[in-house]
Protein backbone atom coordinates (compact mmCIF):
# COMPACT_ATOMS: atom_id res chain seq x y z
CA UNK A 1 0.00 0.00 0.00
CA UNK A 2 2.80 2.25 0.77
CA UNK A 3 4.16 1.56 -2.66
CA UNK A 4 0.84 2.45 -4.23
CA UNK A 5 0.74 5.66 -2.29
CA UNK A 6 4.25 6.42 -3.28
CA UNK A 7 3.46 5.73 -6.92
CA UNK A 8 0.35 7.86 -6.70
CA UNK A 9 2.38 10.58 -5.04
CA UNK A 10 4.96 10.37 -7.76
CA UNK A 11 2.31 10.46 -10.45
CA UNK A 12 0.61 13.33 -8.76
CA UNK A 13 3.92 15.17 -8.54
CA UNK A 14 4.63 14.51 -12.14
CA UNK A 15 1.17 15.71 -13.13
CA UNK A 16 1.48 18.79 -11.06
CA UNK A 17 5.00 19.44 -12.51
CA UNK A 18 3.75 18.97 -16.00
CA UNK A 19 0.82 21.33 -15.41
CA UNK A 20 3.05 23.94 -13.81
CA UNK A 21 5.56 23.62 -16.63
CA UNK A 22 2.83 24.08 -19.16
CA UNK A 23 1.46 27.06 -17.35
CA UNK A 24 5.00 28.54 -17.13
CA UNK A 25 5.60 28.03 -20.78
CA UNK A 26 2.32 29.70 -21.62
CA UNK A 27 3.28 32.68 -19.53
CA UNK A 28 6.75 32.90 -21.15
CA UNK A 29 5.23 32.45 -24.58
CA UNK A 30 2.75 35.21 -23.91
CA UNK A 31 5.48 37.53 -22.75
CA UNK A 32 7.55 36.78 -25.84
CA UNK A 33 4.54 37.36 -28.04
CA UNK A 34 3.95 40.74 -26.48
CA UNK A 35 7.63 41.64 -26.92
CA UNK A 36 7.58 40.48 -30.56
CA UNK A 37 4.40 42.40 -31.16
CA UNK A 38 5.96 45.57 -29.76
CA UNK A 39 9.15 45.05 -31.84
CA UNK A 40 7.11 44.51 -35.00
CA UNK A 41 5.13 47.66 -34.25
CA UNK A 42 8.37 49.61 -33.80
CA UNK A 43 9.79 48.23 -37.07
CA UNK A 44 6.58 49.10 -38.89
CA UNK A 45 6.75 52.64 -37.54
CA UNK A 46 10.35 53.01 -38.60
CA UNK A 47 9.54 51.64 -42.05
CA UNK A 48 6.64 54.04 -42.41
CA UNK A 49 8.96 56.93 -41.35
CA UNK A 50 11.65 55.93 -43.84
CA UNK A 51 9.01 55.59 -46.53
CA UNK A 52 7.80 59.14 -45.85
CA UNK A 53 11.43 60.42 -45.92
CA UNK A 54 12.18 58.67 -49.22
CA UNK A 55 8.95 59.97 -50.75
CA UNK A 56 9.86 63.51 -49.75
CA UNK A 57 13.40 63.17 -51.14
CA UNK A 58 12.07 61.65 -54.38
CA UNK A 59 9.57 64.51 -54.75
CA UNK A 60 12.33 67.10 -54.14
CA UNK A 61 14.67 65.38 -56.69
CA UNK A 62 11.85 65.23 -59.21
CA UNK A 63 11.21 68.94 -58.75
CA UNK A 64 14.91 69.76 -59.16
CA UNK A 65 15.17 67.64 -62.33
CA UNK A 66 12.06 69.19 -63.70
CA UNK A 67 13.38 72.70 -63.03
CA UNK A 68 16.70 71.87 -64.71
CA UNK A 69 14.96 70.31 -67.71
CA UNK A 70 12.71 73.32 -68.04
CA UNK A 71 15.79 75.65 -67.92
CA UNK A 72 17.59 73.66 -70.61
CA UNK A 73 14.47 73.61 -72.69
CA UNK A 74 14.17 77.38 -72.41
CA UNK A 75 17.83 77.80 -73.46
CA UNK A 76 17.39 75.50 -76.44
CA UNK A 77 14.28 77.35 -77.46
CA UNK A 78 16.24 80.63 -77.26
CA UNK A 79 19.12 79.20 -79.33
CA UNK A 80 16.68 77.77 -81.84
CA UNK A 81 14.98 81.11 -82.18
CA UNK A 82 18.38 82.83 -82.67
CA UNK A 83 19.36 80.25 -85.28
CA UNK A 84 16.09 80.74 -87.05
CA UNK A 85 16.70 84.49 -87.13
CA UNK A 86 20.25 84.01 -88.53
CA UNK A 87 18.98 81.62 -91.17
CA UNK A 88 16.33 84.08 -92.15
CA UNK A 89 18.95 86.83 -92.45
CA UNK A 90 21.19 84.56 -94.54
CA UNK A 91 18.33 83.72 -96.84
CA UNK A 92 17.67 87.41 -97.31
CA UNK A 93 21.39 88.09 -97.97
CA UNK A 94 21.52 85.15 -100.37
CA UNK A 95 18.55 86.47 -102.24
CA UNK A 96 20.17 89.92 -102.51
CA UNK A 97 23.49 88.37 -103.65
CA UNK A 98 21.70 86.27 -106.23
CA UNK A 99 20.10 89.41 -107.59
CA UNK A 100 23.50 91.18 -107.64
CA UNK A 101 25.21 88.18 -109.26
CA UNK A 102 22.61 88.09 -111.96
CA UNK A 103 23.28 91.76 -112.65
CA UNK A 104 27.07 91.25 -112.67
CA UNK A 105 26.71 88.22 -114.90
CA UNK A 106 24.79 90.30 -117.40
CA UNK A 107 27.51 92.99 -117.19
CA UNK A 108 30.28 90.40 -117.65
CA UNK A 109 28.55 88.92 -120.65
CA UNK A 110 28.28 92.35 -122.19
CA UNK A 111 31.97 93.10 -121.41
CA UNK A 112 33.02 89.74 -122.83
CA UNK A 113 31.17 90.49 -126.03
CA UNK A 114 32.87 93.89 -126.21
CA UNK A 115 36.27 92.31 -125.43
CA UNK A 116 35.86 89.71 -128.15
CA UNK A 117 34.98 92.37 -130.65
CA UNK A 118 38.01 94.47 -129.53
CA UNK A 119 40.29 91.41 -129.74
CA UNK A 120 39.16 90.77 -133.29
CA UNK A 121 39.78 94.41 -134.15
CA UNK A 122 43.27 94.28 -132.49
CA UNK A 123 44.18 91.15 -134.41
CA UNK A 124 43.16 92.85 -137.64
CA UNK A 125 45.17 95.95 -136.69
CA UNK A 126 48.15 93.80 -135.70
CA UNK A 127 48.11 92.00 -139.01
CA UNK A 128 47.84 95.28 -140.85
CA UNK A 129 50.73 96.76 -138.78
CA UNK A 130 52.89 93.69 -139.35
CA UNK A 131 52.30 93.91 -143.10
CA UNK A 132 53.08 97.64 -143.03
CA UNK A 133 56.32 97.04 -141.03
CA UNK A 134 57.32 94.27 -143.42
CA UNK A 135 56.83 96.65 -146.37
CA UNK A 136 58.85 99.39 -144.62
CA UNK A 137 61.72 97.15 -143.40
CA UNK A 138 61.70 94.76 -146.36
CA UNK A 139 61.83 91.93 -143.76
CA UNK A 140 59.35 89.21 -143.06
CA UNK A 141 58.18 88.48 -139.53
CA UNK A 142 60.41 85.38 -139.36
CA UNK A 143 63.42 87.36 -140.55
CA UNK A 144 62.73 90.11 -138.03
CA UNK A 145 62.44 87.49 -135.29
CA UNK A 146 65.79 85.98 -136.28
CA UNK A 147 67.40 89.43 -136.29
CA UNK A 148 65.98 90.18 -132.86
CA UNK A 149 67.26 86.89 -131.48
CA UNK A 150 70.69 87.54 -132.99
CA UNK A 151 70.89 90.97 -131.40
CA UNK A 152 69.73 89.53 -128.09
CA UNK A 153 72.42 86.83 -128.32
CA UNK A 154 75.07 89.49 -129.05
CA UNK A 155 73.95 91.54 -126.08
CA UNK A 156 73.98 88.48 -123.83
CA UNK A 157 77.49 87.57 -125.01
CA UNK A 158 78.59 91.13 -124.33
CA UNK A 159 77.13 91.01 -120.83
CA UNK A 160 78.79 87.63 -120.21
CA UNK A 161 82.12 89.04 -121.40
CA UNK A 162 81.76 92.00 -119.04
CA UNK A 163 80.86 89.72 -116.13
CA UNK A 164 83.76 87.41 -116.97
CA UNK A 165 86.14 90.37 -117.14
CA UNK A 166 84.93 91.71 -113.78
CA UNK A 167 85.20 88.27 -112.15
CA UNK A 168 88.65 87.72 -113.64
CA UNK A 169 89.81 91.15 -112.45
CA UNK A 170 88.47 90.48 -108.98
CA UNK A 171 90.17 87.07 -108.89
CA UNK A 172 93.45 88.64 -109.98
CA UNK A 173 93.21 91.32 -107.30
CA UNK A 174 92.44 88.74 -104.62
CA UNK A 175 95.25 86.50 -105.86
CA UNK A 176 97.69 89.43 -105.88
CA UNK A 177 96.70 90.41 -102.35
CA UNK A 178 97.07 86.85 -101.12
CA UNK A 179 100.40 86.44 -102.92
CA UNK A 180 101.70 89.66 -101.39
CA UNK A 181 100.67 88.49 -97.92
CA UNK A 182 102.34 85.11 -98.37
CA UNK A 183 105.55 86.62 -99.75
CA UNK A 184 105.60 89.30 -97.07
CA UNK A 185 105.17 86.74 -94.30
CA UNK A 186 107.86 84.48 -95.75
CA UNK A 187 110.34 87.35 -96.12
CA UNK A 188 109.55 88.64 -92.64
CA UNK A 189 110.00 85.20 -91.06
CA UNK A 190 113.40 84.67 -92.73
CA UNK A 191 116.08 87.18 -91.81
CA UNK A 192 119.39 85.87 -93.11
CA UNK A 193 122.72 87.59 -93.46
CA UNK A 194 124.06 88.68 -96.82
CA UNK A 195 127.46 87.27 -97.74
CA UNK A 196 129.28 89.01 -100.58
CA UNK A 197 132.71 88.64 -102.07
CA UNK A 198 134.80 89.85 -104.98
CA UNK A 199 137.49 88.26 -107.12
CA UNK A 200 140.36 89.62 -105.02
CA UNK A 201 141.62 88.31 -101.69
CA UNK A 202 144.14 90.08 -99.48
CA UNK A 203 146.58 88.02 -97.39
CA UNK A 204 148.16 89.87 -94.44
CA UNK A 205 151.92 89.55 -93.89
CA UNK A 206 153.83 89.79 -90.60
CA UNK A 207 156.24 92.26 -92.19
CA UNK A 208 157.31 93.58 -95.58
CA UNK A 209 160.36 91.28 -95.64
CA UNK A 210 158.00 88.39 -96.25
CA UNK A 211 157.21 89.83 -99.69
CA UNK A 212 160.75 89.12 -100.83
CA UNK A 213 160.62 85.60 -99.50
CA UNK A 214 157.33 84.99 -101.34
CA UNK A 215 158.86 86.27 -104.55
CA UNK A 216 162.01 84.17 -104.11
CA UNK A 217 165.23 84.25 -106.05
CA UNK A 218 164.49 85.57 -109.53
CA UNK A 219 160.77 85.12 -108.76
CA UNK A 220 160.84 81.32 -108.58
CA UNK A 221 158.62 81.14 -105.48
CA UNK A 222 155.90 83.39 -106.88
CA UNK A 223 155.97 81.46 -110.15
CA UNK A 224 155.66 78.18 -108.22
CA UNK A 225 152.69 79.52 -106.24
CA UNK A 226 150.93 80.74 -109.38
CA UNK A 227 151.62 77.47 -111.20
CA UNK A 228 150.44 75.25 -108.34
CA UNK A 229 147.29 77.24 -107.55
CA UNK A 230 146.37 78.95 -110.86
CA UNK A 231 146.06 82.24 -108.97
CA UNK A 232 147.84 85.52 -109.68
CA UNK A 233 149.90 86.66 -106.68
CA UNK A 234 150.12 90.44 -106.78
CA UNK A 235 152.89 92.04 -104.75
CA UNK A 236 152.54 95.80 -104.76
CA UNK A 237 153.31 98.71 -102.48
CA UNK A 238 150.51 97.84 -100.05
CA UNK A 239 152.24 97.53 -96.69
CA UNK A 240 152.32 94.09 -95.06
CA UNK A 241 149.88 92.51 -97.53
CA UNK A 242 149.76 90.70 -100.85
CA UNK A 243 146.77 90.23 -103.12
CA UNK A 244 145.44 87.03 -104.70
CA UNK A 245 143.47 87.46 -107.93
CA UNK A 246 141.42 84.72 -109.62
CA UNK A 247 137.91 84.30 -111.06
CA UNK A 248 137.62 80.85 -109.44
CA UNK A 249 136.88 81.21 -105.70
CA UNK A 250 138.04 77.62 -105.00
CA UNK A 251 141.48 78.27 -106.45
CA UNK A 252 141.65 81.58 -104.63
CA UNK A 253 140.74 79.90 -101.35
CA UNK A 254 143.39 77.19 -101.86
CA UNK A 255 145.98 79.89 -102.57
CA UNK A 256 144.94 81.91 -99.52
CA UNK A 257 145.19 78.94 -97.18
CA UNK A 258 148.45 77.72 -98.72
CA UNK A 259 150.12 81.14 -98.57
CA UNK A 260 148.99 81.51 -94.98
CA UNK A 261 150.56 78.17 -94.07
CA UNK A 262 153.79 79.02 -95.91
CA UNK A 263 154.03 82.33 -94.08
CA UNK A 264 153.43 80.64 -90.74
CA UNK A 265 155.96 77.87 -91.51
CA UNK A 266 158.58 80.18 -92.91
CA UNK A 267 160.04 77.55 -95.25
CA UNK A 268 159.17 78.88 -98.69
CA UNK A 269 160.63 77.11 -101.72
CA UNK A 270 159.08 75.42 -104.79
CA UNK A 271 159.02 71.90 -103.34
CA UNK A 272 157.49 73.11 -100.10
CA UNK A 273 154.99 75.18 -102.04
CA UNK A 274 153.79 72.20 -104.09
CA UNK A 275 153.52 70.03 -100.99
CA UNK A 276 151.59 72.70 -99.07
CA UNK A 277 149.22 73.36 -101.97
CA UNK A 278 148.50 69.61 -102.40
CA UNK A 279 147.80 69.22 -98.68
CA UNK A 280 145.64 72.35 -98.68
CA UNK A 281 143.55 71.03 -101.60
CA UNK A 282 142.83 67.82 -99.65
CA UNK A 283 141.92 69.80 -96.54
CA UNK A 284 139.68 72.10 -98.58
CA UNK A 285 137.94 69.10 -100.14
CA UNK A 286 137.24 67.76 -96.65
CA UNK A 287 136.01 71.20 -95.58
CA UNK A 288 133.71 71.31 -98.59
CA UNK A 289 132.28 67.90 -97.72
CA UNK A 290 131.67 68.91 -94.09
CA UNK A 291 130.11 72.18 -95.22
CA UNK A 292 127.73 70.28 -97.49
CA UNK A 293 126.80 67.86 -94.70
CA UNK A 294 126.22 70.70 -92.25
CA UNK A 295 124.07 72.52 -94.81
CA UNK A 296 121.94 69.42 -95.36
CA UNK A 297 121.46 69.07 -91.59
CA UNK A 298 120.65 72.76 -91.12
CA UNK A 299 118.06 72.81 -93.90
CA UNK A 300 116.72 69.36 -92.86
CA UNK A 301 116.89 67.80 -96.33
CA UNK A 302 117.48 64.05 -96.38
CA UNK A 303 118.37 61.45 -98.95
CA UNK A 304 121.06 63.35 -100.91
CA UNK A 305 124.05 61.30 -102.02
CA UNK A 306 127.68 62.26 -101.47
CA UNK A 307 128.18 63.97 -104.85
CA UNK A 308 125.32 66.41 -104.30
CA UNK A 309 126.51 67.06 -100.75
CA UNK A 310 130.00 67.90 -102.03
CA UNK A 311 128.58 70.16 -104.74
CA UNK A 312 126.57 72.01 -102.08
CA UNK A 313 129.77 72.51 -100.11
CA UNK A 314 131.47 73.93 -103.21
CA UNK A 315 128.74 76.55 -103.48
CA UNK A 316 130.19 78.15 -100.35
CA UNK A 317 133.04 79.38 -102.54
CA UNK A 318 130.86 80.40 -105.49
CA UNK A 319 129.48 83.93 -105.89
CA UNK A 320 126.95 85.45 -108.29
CA UNK A 321 127.02 89.24 -108.55
CA UNK A 322 128.99 89.09 -105.32
CA UNK A 323 126.26 87.06 -103.57
CA UNK A 324 127.33 83.83 -101.90
CA UNK A 325 125.52 81.04 -103.77
CA UNK A 326 125.34 78.64 -100.80
CA UNK A 327 123.81 81.27 -98.55
CA UNK A 328 121.42 82.18 -101.37
CA UNK A 329 120.42 78.51 -101.85
CA UNK A 330 119.74 78.06 -98.12
CA UNK A 331 117.62 81.20 -98.12
CA UNK A 332 115.66 80.04 -101.18
CA UNK A 333 115.06 76.64 -99.51
CA UNK A 334 113.60 78.27 -96.40
CA UNK A 335 111.49 80.75 -98.38
CA UNK A 336 110.15 77.95 -100.60
CA UNK A 337 109.21 75.81 -97.61
CA UNK A 338 107.41 78.72 -95.93
CA UNK A 339 105.42 79.64 -99.03
CA UNK A 340 104.56 75.99 -99.70
CA UNK A 341 103.27 75.65 -96.15
CA UNK A 342 101.11 78.76 -96.59
CA UNK A 343 99.38 77.56 -99.77
CA UNK A 344 99.29 73.83 -99.02
CA UNK A 345 101.93 72.70 -101.54
CA UNK A 346 104.51 69.94 -101.06
CA UNK A 347 106.95 71.33 -98.48
CA UNK A 348 109.63 68.66 -99.00
CA UNK A 349 109.77 69.11 -102.77
CA UNK A 350 109.80 72.91 -102.45
CA UNK A 351 112.55 72.91 -99.83
CA UNK A 352 114.79 70.40 -101.63
CA UNK A 353 114.20 72.11 -104.99
CA UNK A 354 115.08 75.49 -103.45
CA UNK A 355 118.28 74.12 -101.93
CA UNK A 356 119.42 72.47 -105.19
CA UNK A 357 118.12 75.05 -107.69
CA UNK A 358 121.60 76.59 -108.24
CA UNK A 359 123.59 73.35 -107.85
CA UNK A 360 124.65 73.71 -111.49
CA UNK A 361 126.70 76.81 -110.60
CA UNK A 362 129.20 74.53 -108.85
CA UNK A 363 130.05 73.11 -112.31
CA UNK A 364 129.57 76.08 -114.67
CA UNK A 365 133.35 76.46 -115.03
CA UNK A 366 133.63 72.82 -116.01
CA UNK A 367 130.49 72.19 -118.12
CA UNK A 368 129.05 74.31 -120.91
CA UNK A 369 125.44 75.43 -120.74
CA UNK A 370 122.94 77.29 -118.51
CA UNK A 371 123.35 76.49 -114.85
CA UNK A 372 119.64 75.49 -114.56
CA UNK A 373 120.02 72.76 -117.18
CA UNK A 374 123.37 71.65 -115.74
CA UNK A 375 121.86 71.42 -112.26
CA UNK A 376 118.86 69.42 -113.53
CA UNK A 377 121.16 66.97 -115.33
CA UNK A 378 123.28 66.53 -112.19
CA UNK A 379 120.13 65.92 -110.12
CA UNK A 380 118.86 63.32 -112.60
CA UNK A 381 122.23 61.58 -112.56
CA UNK A 382 122.12 61.44 -108.77
CA UNK A 383 118.64 59.80 -108.65
CA UNK A 384 116.73 62.89 -107.53
CA UNK A 385 112.99 62.66 -108.22
CA UNK A 386 111.72 64.13 -111.49
CA UNK A 387 109.46 66.54 -109.61
CA UNK A 388 112.45 68.16 -107.90
CA UNK A 389 114.52 68.07 -111.11
CA UNK A 390 111.74 70.02 -112.83
CA UNK A 391 111.89 72.75 -110.17
CA UNK A 392 115.66 73.04 -110.77
CA UNK A 393 115.25 73.09 -114.56
CA UNK A 394 112.41 75.64 -114.56
CA UNK A 395 113.46 78.14 -111.88
CA UNK A 396 114.29 80.77 -114.55
CA UNK A 397 111.35 79.93 -116.86
CA UNK A 398 107.94 81.54 -117.17
CA UNK A 399 106.07 78.26 -117.70
CA UNK A 400 106.12 75.84 -114.78
CA UNK A 401 104.97 72.25 -114.61
CA UNK A 402 103.97 72.36 -110.95
CA UNK A 403 103.14 74.70 -108.10
CA UNK A 404 106.40 73.80 -106.36
CA UNK A 405 108.40 74.85 -109.44
CA UNK A 406 106.70 78.25 -109.41
CA UNK A 407 107.35 78.60 -105.66
CA UNK A 408 111.08 77.92 -106.10
CA UNK A 409 111.28 80.48 -108.93
CA UNK A 410 109.50 83.08 -106.79
CA UNK A 411 111.76 82.39 -103.79
CA UNK A 412 114.84 82.69 -106.03
CA UNK A 413 113.66 86.09 -107.27
CA UNK A 414 112.89 87.26 -103.72
CA UNK A 415 116.32 86.25 -102.42
CA UNK A 416 118.12 87.86 -105.34
CA UNK A 417 116.10 91.07 -105.00
CA UNK A 418 116.83 91.64 -101.31
CA UNK A 419 118.69 94.94 -100.76
CA UNK A 420 122.43 94.35 -100.54
CA UNK A 421 122.27 90.74 -101.65
CA UNK A 422 124.06 91.43 -104.91
CA UNK A 423 127.04 93.70 -105.36
CA UNK A 424 126.55 96.09 -108.25
CA UNK A 425 127.05 99.84 -108.33
CA UNK A 426 123.99 101.96 -108.89
CA UNK A 427 125.58 103.73 -111.84
CA UNK A 428 126.45 100.48 -113.61
CA UNK A 429 123.04 99.03 -112.87
CA UNK A 430 121.21 102.08 -114.24
CA UNK A 431 123.41 102.26 -117.31
CA UNK A 432 122.78 98.59 -118.09
CA UNK A 433 119.01 99.06 -117.83
CA UNK A 434 119.09 102.26 -119.89
CA UNK A 435 121.14 100.58 -122.60
CA UNK A 436 118.66 97.71 -122.70
CA UNK A 437 115.70 100.10 -123.05
CA UNK A 438 117.54 102.17 -125.68
CA UNK A 439 117.94 99.06 -127.85
CA UNK A 440 114.17 98.50 -127.77
CA UNK A 441 113.32 102.16 -128.41
CA UNK A 442 115.36 102.04 -131.61
CA UNK A 443 112.62 100.08 -133.39
CA UNK A 444 109.66 101.71 -135.14
CA UNK A 445 106.22 101.28 -133.58
CA UNK A 446 107.51 100.98 -129.98
CA UNK A 447 105.30 103.00 -127.65
CA UNK A 448 106.86 102.16 -124.27
CA UNK A 449 109.46 99.75 -122.93
CA UNK A 450 110.47 98.72 -119.41
CA UNK A 451 113.46 96.74 -118.17
CA UNK A 452 112.42 94.61 -115.17
CA UNK A 453 113.81 91.89 -112.92
CA UNK A 454 117.20 93.60 -112.61
CA UNK A 455 117.64 93.58 -116.37
CA UNK A 456 116.72 89.95 -116.89
CA UNK A 457 113.57 90.86 -118.83
CA UNK A 458 112.39 93.72 -121.01
CA UNK A 459 108.77 94.30 -121.94
CA UNK A 460 107.94 96.36 -125.03
CA UNK A 461 104.49 97.86 -125.66
CA UNK A 462 103.90 98.56 -129.34
CA UNK A 463 101.31 100.67 -131.17
CA UNK A 464 98.58 98.27 -132.35
CA UNK A 465 97.74 100.46 -135.36
CA UNK A 466 101.24 100.27 -136.84
CA UNK A 467 102.40 96.82 -135.62
CA UNK A 468 100.32 93.70 -136.24
CA UNK A 469 100.78 90.27 -134.66
CA UNK A 470 103.23 89.01 -137.27
CA UNK A 471 105.29 92.19 -137.02
CA UNK A 472 105.30 91.87 -133.20
CA UNK A 473 106.81 88.39 -133.44
CA UNK A 474 109.44 89.62 -135.90
CA UNK A 475 110.22 92.61 -133.67
CA UNK A 476 110.87 90.31 -130.68
CA UNK A 477 113.37 88.29 -132.72
CA UNK A 478 115.06 91.43 -134.06
CA UNK A 479 115.39 92.95 -130.57
CA UNK A 480 116.94 89.73 -129.25
CA UNK A 481 119.45 89.76 -132.09
CA UNK A 482 120.30 93.44 -131.50
CA UNK A 483 120.83 92.82 -127.74
CA UNK A 484 123.13 89.87 -128.43
CA UNK A 485 125.17 91.98 -130.85
CA UNK A 486 125.48 95.22 -128.88
CA UNK A 487 125.24 94.48 -125.14
CA UNK A 488 127.32 92.55 -122.62
CA UNK A 489 125.18 90.91 -119.96
CA UNK A 490 125.26 87.91 -117.60
CA UNK A 491 122.84 85.03 -117.99
CA UNK A 492 119.93 85.58 -120.36
CA UNK A 493 117.44 88.37 -121.11
CA UNK A 494 113.80 87.67 -121.88
CA UNK A 495 112.16 89.94 -124.50
CA UNK A 496 108.36 90.27 -124.40
CA UNK A 497 106.53 92.31 -127.06
CA UNK A 498 102.98 93.25 -126.05
CA UNK A 499 100.43 94.35 -128.63
CA UNK A 500 97.23 95.48 -126.95
CA UNK A 501 94.11 96.57 -128.84
CA UNK A 502 91.42 98.37 -126.87
CA UNK A 503 87.82 99.31 -127.72
CA UNK A 504 86.56 102.24 -125.62
CA UNK A 505 82.98 103.49 -125.52
CA UNK A 506 81.21 105.93 -123.20
CA UNK A 507 77.78 105.32 -121.66
CA UNK A 508 75.79 108.56 -121.60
Amino acid sequence: MDIAITILAVLAGLTIGALSGYAGRRIVAGRRYEAAKQESSRILDEAREQERTLLLEAKEEGLRIRSSAEGELRERRTELQSTERRLANREENADRRAVNLEGKERELNEQEQKTNSLRIELEDLKQQEVKRLERISNLSAADAKDELLRRAADEIQHEVALRYRDVEQQAKEEANDKARNILGQAIQRLASDVVSDVTLTTVPLPNDDMKGRLIGREGRNIRAIEKATGVDLIVDETPEAVTLSCFDPLRREVARLAVGKLIADGRIHPARIEETVARTEKELAETIRKTGEQTVLDVDVRGLNSELVSLLGRLRYRFSYGENVLQHSIEVAHLSAMMAAEIGADIRVSKEGGLLHDIGKALTHEVEGPHAMIGAEVAVRNKVSEHICATIREHHDDVHSSVESFIVAAADAISAARPGSRRDTVEHYIKRLEALEDVARGFDGVEKCYAIQAGREIRILVEPESVDDMAANKMARDIVKRIEETLAYPGQIKVTVIRESRAVEFAR
